[in-house]
């Protein structure tokens, strides 16, 4: 276990340019210039606290022996416990994970959620592996980070790769640990385990919400004349497809990795979701006609949602694109090169630190919930969310008119400011 205390190292070597760690920290720098924070209190908020490298040994079910390397990263407690996803993917890294780490400490700060930023993640293709290997693999990184997790500690999330059933397994091996069941220290959780109603969709139901005021704060309707392409068909790029189309906007492109689909007329989300259940992606769908997955982010609409991946969004594909108002509903899908195109070119984009924040909302109420043993009704949860998702968008945007900033830049400073806000009335110990 390595413990990240000085800032100094971290900050004399610096991410190559273009990786997500180096984004995030561009970000920053640019608040913390608006703010007229001090050298001092920047580097500390550029930096994790924690960091915590581990070996996971896999027996796999034919009696081979395998080995992964996990990762968790704690980057702020200014606000209160960490909190963030636990991804598996086969390009997982330590940087990645600290970017997306600080990511969580602005969203927790700009939804006002009681939490600092973590995250974590496995560098394993879990589509490569049994359902019995991944809870093996999840039962073993879950007891190497079991001294730094707690639901006053650092609470687990899922993210890419990991779903309730990683939560489930990650919950019980705490418990086991303890010795009594812990619901509150993992989020995401199966409904019959603690988890909360509206969990599973409150990401894309958050993107939706703030995409709607977005379109409508550029006089765009929320009607059929209305188009929208979605690139990712996953956890957030499925529910945010059937939502915008459910809110009356015709869905004329989606993407998942393995390619895309486009129809001019719309395409049926309901259908496609069946076709996706059956096949394990869109491609193939009868409905629509074949597309190259990278186009869809050119295409003539309305409203983009990049809900897969970081850095999509590029220095070279930026110029072509066409939307109208780009919603992030994945971390980091846009490079700061693009963010200057896309704003030269009156494209309005919204963060993902506010866009995509419902999954850490209702992770919030969820964690709420476990903690009291008191279980809120799926509307209830979906009420207080909207309610936090359309307030913050408020927020943002007076702001960001105010001050003559983007909405990045309006939606980090605020987030920084009230983390550096609460560094300093704590204090330093000792």
């Amino acid at each position: 276990m390595t413990t990240a205390l000085t800032i100094a190292p971290i900050l004399a070597a610096p991410a190559p340019a273009g990786t997500p760690l180096d984004d995030a920290r561009a970000q920053l720098t640019e608040a913390a210039q608006f703010l007229g924070l001090s050298d001092g209190l920047h580097r500390l908020l550029a930096t994790p606290r924690r960091e915590v490298t581990v070996s996971i040994p896999l027996r796999r079910d034919d009696g081979s022996q395998d080995l992964f390397i996990g990762h968790r990263v704690q980057h702020n407690f200014s606000r209160g416990p960490a909190k963030g996803g636990i991804r598996y993917a086969p390009n997982v890294d330590l940087d990645e994970v600290r970017a997306l780490a600080m990511w969580m400490t602005w969203k927790c700060a700009l939804l006002d959620v009681p939490y600092g930023g973590a995250k974590g993640g496995v560098r394993i293709d879990p589509r490569n592996y049994s359902a019995n290997e991944l809870e093996r693999v999840t039962r073993r990184f879950t007891s190497e980070i079991l001294p730094v997790i707690g639901p006053e500690q650092d609470i687990p999330a899922p993210d890419i790769g990991t779903d309730e059933k990683t939560m489930a397994w990650m919950m019980d091996t705490y418990s086991v640990a303890r010795g009594h069941t812990v619901l509150g220290v993992v989020t995401g959780k199966p409904i019959a385990l603690g988890g909360s109603l509206g969990r599973a969709t409150s990401t894309s139901r958050g993107v939706v919400d703030v995409a709607l005021a977005a379109l409508a704060s550029r006089g765009l309707p929320i009607a059929s004349s209305t188009t929208a392409a979605v690139q990712g068909f996953g956890k957030v790029g499925r529910g945010a497809a059937r939502f915008l189309a459910d809110a009356g906007l015709t869905v004329t492109a989606v993407s998942d990795q393995y390619g895309g689909l486009v129809s001019t007329g719309g395409i049926d989300i309901p259908a496609l979701e069946r076709h996706v259940d059956l096949t394990g992606s869109v491609v193939g769908f009868e409905g629509a006609d074949p597309l190259d997955g990278a186009e869809l982010l050119e295409l003539d609409v309305d409203l983009l949602v990049p809900a897969a991946v970081e850095g999509v969004l590029t220095a070279e594909n930026a110029p072509c694109v066409q939307a109208k108002v780009v919603v992030e509903g994945a971390n980091g899908p846009t490079t700061p090169e693009a963010d200057s195109i896309m704003r030269e070119n009156d494209i309005l984009v919204v963060p993902d630190i506010l866009a995509n924040a419902g999954g850490v909302v209702v992770s919030y109420f969820e964690w709420v919930q476990a903690n009291q043993a008191y279980w809120w009704t799926e509307a209830e949860v979906e009420a207080r969310l909207k309610e936090r998702m359309i307030g913050a968008w408020e927020q943002v945007s007076r702001y960001a008119g105010s001050k003559g900033l983007t909405l990045r830049t309006a939606a980090t400073a605020l987030a920084v400011e009230r983390v550096a806000e609460a560094h300093t009335l704590r204090g330093l110990y000792p």
